[in-house]
């Protein structure tokens, strides 16, 4: 199981036999607790929200694939005093956006937005919010190695009270795609096959959940 720091901040460096660490995030209305696994995937980006004095503007965008985490590396963002993070930013009015940036300036307070690159991905319309966007510091969050699925396997289980047999992840992991979202569906598919079956989560359970089970959209988290 992956282990939890002390603090919220992420360790730079862990042995190679160990599983990602997690920052575990407070819960606000939830009935599970979350938590962000730390890995090759994230590590980088998880630094540089810890040196946000290096940020061009005291602004960066944060993007990555889907179910990578970009919501709760925004909480733990906010929740740890480290700055302003706005959500899905491509959602929020141009405008709003703008008096964001202007507040960020003035205050040099560190502003974190969730959402695609400027201006390659992510176009405004706004002149003037375009090019502070366009100067920003784009971050992004990669695919998970081995090591980090592992640990997302576990870390969805353990979200879900699923008990997974000791080698599930030696067995799961060669053969799941390689995404976040991929681990998150596979882990609802084997939670919700082994309550159907009221079976424990082993084998055949991983087998039947591998071959293309697809949860419903509720069952994931």
């Amino acid at each position: 199981m992956a282990r939890s720091p002390e603090t919220n901040r992420p360790e730079s460096s862990r042995p190679e036999s160990s599983r990602p660490v997690q920052i575990v995030l407070p819960l606000t209305g939830v009935a599970r607790e979350q938590s962000i696994v730390v890995g090759s995937a994230n590590e980088a980006v998880l630094r540089a929200c810890q040196d946000t004095a290096s940020w061009p503007f005291h602004t960066a965008i944060l993007s990555g694939p889907p179910r990578s985490g970009k919501s709760l590396i925004a909480r733990w963002f906010e929740t740890s005093g480290l700055g302003t993070a706005i959500d899905d930013a491509e959602t929020v009015p141009e405008d709003e956006l703008f008096h964001a940036w202007n507040r960020a300036q003035a205050a040099s307070r560190p502003l974190l937005l969730i959402g695609r690159p400027v201006p390659s991905e992510w176009k405004i319309t706004l002149p003037d919010l375009g090019s502070r966007l366009g100067a920003a510091l784009n971050l992004s969050i990669e695919a998970p190695d081995d090591e980090m699925l592992a640990g997302l396997i576990e870390a969805h289980a353990a979200q879900r009270g699923l008990a997974l047999g000791e080698e599930a992840t030696t067995y799961l992991v060669p053969r799941v795609e390689r995404s976040f979202a991929a681990v998150e569906t596979l882990v609802a598919g084997i939670d919700r096959l082994s309550l159907e079956r009221k079976v424990p989560a082993r084998l055949a359970i991983w087998r039947e959940a591998l071959s293309g089970h697809e949860p419903e959209q509720g069952d994931l988290l």
